[in-house]
């Protein structure tokens, strides 16, 4: 009897266990679905109306092809081995751009929001870079650093480094002063209140700067790649409009570029609410 009633009893358990996790799996579930039906809707309505606009138009592909035939040419393209070695030449750069000007960006951000001499001294060179137009200084840095991994790298490295240095002073400053003053009450060193106090309450702010830095990495080594080179999803553009014209390749190629910058942008996004949550 009582074995009989131990199975019971485990088996009511269970049942309740599932019917508790069944609400939340729905939960869930309802949660992913609020947020990627407006995704697909507007994806299917941008489809739609560039179909129209082939089909109303009446443009060849060499002008404008649709969205199936792009979609074909991307299959192909993959397929045969033609996108691979562009796209992973194109990642290597994005990845190791970002990061060097990232890194950079950090320690100057930290600088600036330290010190205002650092400040006054540095902050007019940075405006004056960053109102720069970077594809003007392509072809410069191409002749300087040739037209190798390197010279992308430091044309990368300009065009994420202002947005997250930016972020990164202006969310230390930010820091609730009562903090770095229970920090100081409690003896903290300089270094360790930087560590442990001004970064973790800055870290929304940085990571929102590393978010636009991310998909401008992307642009950057596409300059780079425009600028010089023979590999890359920017000389593969330039490829297919100029001695291949297959202009549907250059349409898949575009659309690769896309996809490549919306994932990147969403392991940000992921990373962020790892480490801070949802705001």
């Amino acid at each position: 009897m009582s074995g009989r009633a131990t199975s019971a009893a485990a088996t009511t358990a269970g049942g309740s266990a599932d019917v508790t996790a069944t609400p939340g799996r729905r939960s869930s579930a309802r949660r992913v679905f609020g947020i990627g039906w407006p995704v697909v809707a507007s994806l299917a309505a941008f489809l739609l109306a560039w179909q129209a606009i082939v089909a109303i138009g009446d443009y060849p592909p060499f002008i404008l092809p649709g969205p199936l035939t792009v979609a074909e040419r991307f299959v192909r393209a993959w397929a045969d081995g033609t996108m691979w070695p562009h796209f992973s030449t194109t990642v290597v750069e994005v990845l190791l751009g970002f990061v060097i000007g990232a890194t950079l960006a950090l320690v100057t951000g930290v600088l600036l929001a330290r010190s205002r001499l650092a400040e006054r001294l540095l902050s007019p060179y940075l405006v004056a870079a960053q109102a720069t137009p970077v594809l003007a200084l392509a072809p410069l840095i191409a002749l300087w650093f040739g037209t190798g991994l390197p010279s992308k790298l430091v044309i990368t490295t300009l065009i994420v480094f202002f947005p997250v240095a930016v972020a990164t002073m202006v969310g230390l400053r930010s820091v609730d002063p009562r903090l770095l003053e229970m920090a100081r009450s409690f003896r903290a060193t300089p270094s360790q209140v930087i560590r442990r106090v001004e970064i973790p309450a800055a870290l929304p702010a940085i990571l929102g700067g590393m978010r636009v830095g991310i998909t401008l990495a992307v642009i950057g080594a596409i300059i780079g790649e425009w600028a010089g080179g023979d590999q890359g999803l920017g000389v593969l553009i330039n490829i297919s409009r100029g001695s291949l014209f297959d202009i549907p390749l250059m349409f898949a190629t575009l659309a690769t570029l896309a996809l490549l910058g919306v994932a990147l942008y969403l392991v940000m996004v992921i990373i962020e609410r790892r480490l801070v949550g949802d705001r």
